[in-house]
């Protein structure tokens, strides 16, 4: 673990970071949500603390429920930003009402790809007798995160807004990750596949990938869920043979650097950019993209936290 964690810092403390500092994010409206929340963690029946999979031992509110007895039952859902608060009111609304049927009508809590969307907090009756009620909650960060490694990683999953880091530094920290952890070797598979040749987006697939605002987009259909799945077979590709290609020195920060530089030229070809954009606009697209796969699982499960090293746990409980 102590050699994981010493390459993470070293990864939060490369080149692409400097002068960026501590990333901080806590707009005013997370600072009220926090003392909302905790006045209803009074009357609350259940909290349910909603976290992401990849970041299980970062900052999180420290909560302490008093539980008073109603013949209601109220449910707060709680958790960091853009981690799926919403949706998951949403699908325990749809199985509640599925089962039990209600003649009002029914209320949705709004969802979307970036933080921020929920600012106040909102109730949804889900069920009668007993009337069981749940209430959405705006994501709370800390007031001040400690150190730049883990601002990184909450910008990365999305629970910090993109444009507060930079859609480029986000994605090069990224493959700073995956190249650290040689995870592109886990893509060898693709080296020799024919890939189906996805068209270039056209109309049809315009707003497959979000823009920086939220907004409703239409459902997906098999061309988009094709092309999506093409795109994140071509960038597994291109990054396993880049990396393969590479002869430096990983712990070297340079030579990770040139590698990341590399990679993202190369993506552009993967990604399907004009070459008739700019350098700048280029990197621009790119990065989004890489993030929107990255963060969508397109790219496959991953943990961010610094995880204990088994084979040295199991070497100890022989000793």
């Amino acid at each position: 673990m102590g050699g994981w964690s010493q390459m993470t810092k070293r990864i939060a403390e490369m080149g692409f970071n400097a002068g960026g500092g501590v990333i901080n994010w806590f707009p005013g409206h997370m600072a009220a949500a926090t003392r909302a929340i905790r006045e209803r963690l009074r009357l609350a029946d259940l909290v349910i603390e909603v976290r992401d999979a990849r970041l299980l031992t970062l900052v999180e509110l420290k909560l302490k429920e008093v539980i008073c007895k109603e013949p209601t039952l109220l449910v707060l859902v709680v958790g960091v930003p853009n981690v799926g608060k919403s949706a998951l009111i949403n699908s325990i609304h749809r199985i509640a009402t599925s089962r039990f049927p209600v003649q009002e009508k029914v209320k949705h809590a709004t969802v979307g790809p970036l933080p921020g969307v929920t600012k106040d907090i909102a109730g949804y009756k889900i069920a009668n007798r007993p009337s069981i009620y749940v209430l959405d909650t705006p994501g709370v960060l800390v007031p001040s995160i400690p150190d730049i490694e883990t601002g990184l990683r909450l910008a990365l999953t999305g629970a910090i807004k993109d444009s507060v880091v930079g859609e480029e530094r986000i994605a090069q920290y990224l493959l700073a990750v995956l190249n650290s952890r040689r995870t592109p070797l886990h893509w060898d598979r693709l080296a020799n596949e024919r890939i189906r040749s996805a068209p270039e987006l056209d109309k049809t697939n315009a707003d497959v990938f979000p823009d920086s605002t939220a907004r409703k987009r239409r459902q997906l259909d098999t061309s988009d869920v094709l092309y999506i799945k093409d795109l994140a077979k071509e960038v597994q590709r291109t990054l396993y043979l880049t990396f393969k290609e590479f002869e430096g020195n990983l712990e070297e920060e340079g030579e990770l650097e040139s590698l990341i530089d590399a990679q993202l030229t190369a993506l552009r070809k993967s990604c399907r950019i004009s070459p008739q954009k700019s350098y700048d606009e280029a990197q621009a697209a790119v990065s989004k993209k890489l993030l929107i796969l990255f963060r969508t699982g397109k790219l496959g499960p991953f943990i961010l936290d610094n995880l204990p090293d088994i084979s040295s746990s199991i070497n100890l409980r022989k000793q």
